[in-house]
């Protein structure tokens, strides 16, 4: 018999796989923002019902492995709009 082959690397990973590692929160606004194409951090806190400082830490999370982009917003330089980069 032969040995089993090893799974080739040039198969595309799931982009999912840095939000699984993450807490449940941050694949909460992640799930939110795949919906929704841009949110607000306070649009994200009304729609996943969670605590805005909650919001606050899973965007970092979310920023951190790459997988949320953020920008300024043009109607109001105070806000800034999420999208996700998955």
């Amino acid at each position: 018999m032969s040995a089993p082959e090893a799974v080739s690397s040039d198969e595309p990973a799931d982009p999912w796989d840095v939000v699984r590692e993450l807490p449940p929160s941050a694949k909460l606004v992640a799930k939110v923002l795949e919906y929704n194409d841009t949110l607000t951090q306070s649009e994200l806190a009304e729609e996943t019902l969670l605590p805005p400082r909650t919001v606050r830490y899973a965007l970092s999370r979310l920023e951190d492995a790459d997988a949320v982009e953020s920008r300024f917003s043009f109607s109001d330089a105070r806000k800034r709009l999420y999208t996700l980069n998955i």
